[in-house]
C-alpha cells in the first residue's frame, strides 16, 4: 500500500518445465518442490522487487529457478491483475482485486476488510490446508493444420481450478473438469511414446500416465519431460492404485480400499471401470460404507 505495508498472498509452481507458456502448464498451489530456504528467497526478492518500482496495489512475479542450485531469473514482473492473479484469488479466497482498488484509493491494507472472511483484515497472509491445481482446456481438435505441440505460445482457450485434500486429489479431479469424457488420470486414453513425453503436446499427461502403466521408471520419466520428481511420485500413487483396483474383485470392495480410492480422487465411475462394476452400484457401495463428501 502507499504507507508501505507489502504482503504475499500466494506462490504457485509450474508443473511444466520452462520453456512452456504458464497459460499452457498445469499450476499447483501452493508450490510443493520448494525447500523453506528456496521460498524465503523468492517471496524476499519479490517484496524487494515491488518496493524498488514503488508499486501499491496487486503485483505478481514469475520466476525461473534452477532445482539444482539456488540460481534464479526473473522472468516477467505483471504490475496488474493478470489471470494468475485472478487464479491466486480463487486459490486463496483473498478478494486480490477489491482490496487492490481499495489501495489505489491510498487505504492502508491493515483498514481493509477482507470481504471473504468477513474476520479478518486485508493484512494478513492466506495459509492453506488444502492443493489447488488448474489444468488449461486446448480445443486443438476444432482447427486443421494445427499442431497439438504446446510451448512458449498459448493455445489454450480455458482453464478449470480443483481444490483438494491431496495433489492426487486436486489433479484427477481437474482432468476430469476439463473434458467430461476423461474418468481421470486414465493409463488406457494414450499409448506411450517418448517424443510425445520429450515435446509435449495437449495430451501429455496420458501419456504420461501409460508410460507410468506401462513400466517406466520415475528417472525415465523425469530425464524425457523434466517435470519434478515430487509430481511423478504422485502421478505414479494413482497408476498403482488402479492397478489395485483392477486386481480387486467388484464384490469384495472393502471400507478401506474405497475410502483410499477417494482419498487420491477417484470417482464413483472411475472405480467402476477399474472394478468391471457399474457406477450406480459403487455409488450404493461406497454409502453403505458411510464415505462421503465434506
Amino acid at each position: 500500500d502507499a504507507y508501505d505495508n507489502c504482503i504475499t498472498v500466494c506462490n504457485m509452481e509450474n508443473l511444466d518445465p520452462l520453456g512452456i507458456h504458464t497459460g499452457e502448464s498445469i499450476v499447483v498451489a501452493p508450490s510443493q518442490t520448494l525447500s523453506n530456504k528456496e521460498y524465503n528467497m523468492l517471496r524476499t526478492t519479490a517484496i524487494n522487487v515491488i518496493r524498488h518500482f514503488g508499486i501499491i496495489g496487486e503485483c505478481n512475479i514469475q520466476y525461473a529457478l534452477n532445482p539444482n542450485s539456488e540460481e534464479y531469473y526473473i522472468i516477467e514482473v505483471n504490475a496488474r491483475l493478470s489471470r494468475s492473479s485472478a487464479l491466486a484469488s480463487k486459490a486463496t479466497g483473498y478478494p486480490l482485486a477489491y482490496v487492490a482498488a481499495k489501495l489505489a484509493l491510498g487505504i492502508h491494507l491493515p483498514d481493509i476488510h477482507n470481504s471473504v472472511t468477513g474476520k479478518t483484515t486485508a493484512c494478513f497472509e492466506p495459509s492453506l490446508d488444502y492443493c489447488v491445481v488448474k489444468i488449461p482446456r486446448w480445443d486443438l481438435g476444432k482447427f486443421h493444420r494445427v499442431s497439438t505441440k504446446i510451448g512458449s505460445s498459448m493455445k489454450s482457450v480455458g482453464e478449470v481450478m480443483a481444490i483438494g485434500r491431496k495433489f492426487e486429489e486436486a489433479f484427477q479431479k481437474a482432468l476430469r473438469m476439463v473434458d467430461e469424457n476423461i474418468n481421470g488420470f486414465d493409463p488406457y486414453v494414450k499409448v506411450p511414446n517418448d517424443e510425445e513425453l520429450e515435446k509435449p503436446t495437449d495430451k501429455r499427461m496420458f501419456v504420461l500416465a501409460a508410460s507410468i502403466k506401462a513400466g517406466y521408471t520415475i528417472d525415465r520419466l523425469y530425464e524425457l519431460t523434466k517435470i519434478d520428481r515430487w509430481f511423478l511420485h504422485k502421478m505414479k500413487n494413482i497408476i498403482d492404485y488402479y492397478v489395485v483396483l483392477e486386481n480387486t474383485d467388484h464384490t469384495k470392495l472393502s471400507h478401506d480400499v474405497l475410502l483410499r480410492a477417494k482419498w487420491i480422487g477417484f470417482s464413483d465411475k472411475q472405480i467402476a471401470a477399474a472394478v468391471k462394476s457399474s457406477e450406480l452400484a459403487v455409488r450404493i457401495q461406497r454409502q453403505e460404507s458411510n464415505i462421503r463428501p465434506l
